[in-house]
């Protein structure tokens, strides 16, 4: 995936999302309950990169980034998932050589307010998509 280019992804590819329905369309209510489990446990996703980060826990954020890139990239949320591969590169590069807890508090300061509005918007989104199919909640 390239990195986070401002807006030239999608905030949601329903491309994406219309292969998860149609592989999982033997029970409708599957892919359903797939996409409103990313919708609740995405504020502790993030929240969880949020502690991580800041407390200076290189092995924790790498895993709360990689939970946060995987599971959006699952549902199709294509620019949170370039935010989250392009935060872990940032780990993987600038914590390497470095104090994590010195290095992780500026990387919180220059990615979370976005992950977390991009991840908000990209919710928004979800629910309006999931209410727009037939049968939706």
């Amino acid at each position: 995936m390239a990195p986070y280019d401002g807006n030239a992804l999608p905030l949601l590819d329903q491309a994406v999302l219309e292969r998860l329905r149609t592989e999982l369309e033997d029970d409708d209510a599957v892919w359903k309950v797939f996409v409103e489990n990313f919708i609740a446990h995405l504020p502790q996703r993030t929240e969880r990169l949020r502690l991580t980060l800041t407390t200076g826990d290189l092995v924790g954020a790498l895993d709360a980034v990689l939970s946060l890139k995987t599971s959006s990239q699952m549902v199709g949320a294509e620019r949170l998932a370039s935010l989250a591969w392009d935060l872990e590169q940032s780990l993987r590069t600038d914590a390497r050589n470095s104090e994590p807890d010195r290095v992780l508090p500026r990387l919180a300061a220059a990615h979370l307010r976005i992950i977390t509005r991009c991840g908000r918007q990209t919710s928004y989104l979800l629910q309006k998509y999931l209410h727009s199919r037939p049968g939706g909640n």
